[in-house]
């Protein structure tokens, strides 16, 4: 027991003891006072906490995914009968679905840009409706020029078809020509094209072009956990994560070097995810303590202070932004990202020396710099490690 840490108790343990054991108490739900000691002293120190107990400690396990991993057919049969809930995202069409039978309103968004809706489609859900104007914005701009790229592919196949000299003849041929601009940008539904032996003729759906511009900045937040477990703004950022999380696996393929691989067995397949996930967690904290020298926003505070809602676009904070602009900390080292620092850390060697003339050999520690000195101290590890 001598190697095992000893957490100090403190005023604030017994506070948050304090606000667990209340907050249980009001819940109608207790816990034992032991478990919840433990869970006072994991969130006084910000430590993790691993049990198979989720029971006595009230966890609530939920799933976030995107709307094409959690499907209606992967909840009904895999999260519900394993008692997880999940946070995810409604599909387009079932978008319009709910506003065809009126469930998100024109005006739902005048005075707010995110709202809690029912639908007797989903059940015991929590739907919450979010409009975001600057992706409206950039979804639109980004139809316009599809659609017009698509109109320019579709003139040069008019005028191959017009030219005196060799034209393209044949329905069949302009129609594979123009099957594949079309299916080249993915707009297809946007026009309808007449094809003959000698040319076509196109025009603009703009009732199908209107009908998906009327979704345009709107998403459906859709999860199964209660309100008092966590609120409309909490799952609407529960579900934002994922973008942070898809950003840390495609680093791993470069910072870490844990490349995807392709198994057909089921136990390879679980111990690859397990290896992916182990590095998954490792690089998270080691960007949360690297981050004062990393591009990383290391301000999280302000950058929620700077947020007004959710659905609103983040906001880097001050620090960060001038750590980017002068690519220098505040103490004038230089600002890297992840990769980067892990090819300067990888720079430290051990040196065996042996000596020629029968002298024990011995192991020369490369002598860290001002900045690899830094980063060893944000990590709490001593460069000498193995070789103490």
């Amino acid at each position: 027991m001598a190697r095992r840490p000893v957490i100090p108790y403190d005023t604030q343990i017994a506070r948050v003891w304090g606000e667990l054991a209340g907050a249980a108490q009001l819940r109608g739900r207790p816990r034992p006072q032991n478990d919840t000691w433990i869970s006072a002293c994991c969130l006084r120190y910000q430590v993790p906490l691993v049990t198979l107990n989720t029971a006595d400690f009230g966890a609530h396990v939920a799933v976030v995914g995107d709307r094409g991993m959690l499907t209606k057919v992967r909840i009904r049969d895999d999260l519900k009968p394993a008692e997880l809930d999940w946070i995810t995202a409604l599909r387009g069409s079932a978008i319009r679905a709910l506003m065809a039978e009126g469930a998100i309103q024109p005006t739902l968004f005048d005075a707010q840009d995110m709202a809690e809706i029912t639908s007797p489609d989903y059940p015991g859900e929590r739907l919450i409706a979010c409009h975001n104007p600057f992706l409206a914005a950039d979804r639109a701009r980004k139809r316009g020029e599809l659609l017009a790229a698509t109109e320019a592919e579709l003139a040069r196949i008019d005028q191959a078809a017009r030219r005196a000299r060799r034209p393209l003849r044949g329905k069949d041929n302009i129609g594979l020509a123009v099957g594949k601009v079309i299916g080249k940008e993915k707009v297809a539904k946007h026009f309808i094209v007449a094809v003959t032996d000698d040319g076509l003729t196109w025009r603009r759906d703009e009732q199908k072009i209107a009908a998906e511009a009327a979704l345009d900045g709107i998403y459906v937040i859709r999860t199964s956990l209660p309100a008092d477990v966590l609120g409309t703004a909490g799952a609407v950022e529960s579900y934002k994560g994922l973008e942070n999380v898809e950003r840390v696996f495609r680093g791993l393929n470069t910072d870490l070097l844990i490349r995807p691989i392709r198994h057909r067995l089921e136990d390879r397949v679980r111990a690859r995810v397990l290896i992916r996930l182990l590095a998954y967690y490792v690089t998270w904290h080691m960007q949360q303590k690297l981050a004062p020298v990393l591009f990383t926003d290391h301000d999280p505070a302000a950058v929620r202070a700077a947020r007004p809602s959710p659905v609103a676009p983040a906001q880097r904070s001050q620090a960060a932004r001038a750590k980017t602009a002068t690519k220098a900390t505040a103490d004038g080292k230089p600002v890297h990202s992840l990769a980067t620092l892990l090819d300067d850390l990888a720079t430290i060697a051990a040196n065996r020396i042996q000596p020629t003339s029968g002298l024990n050999g011995f192991t020369i520690i490369t002598t860290p710099t001002p900045v690899q000195r830094r980063a060893f101290e944000l990590l709490a590890v001593n460069h000498r490690l193995g070789y103490m």
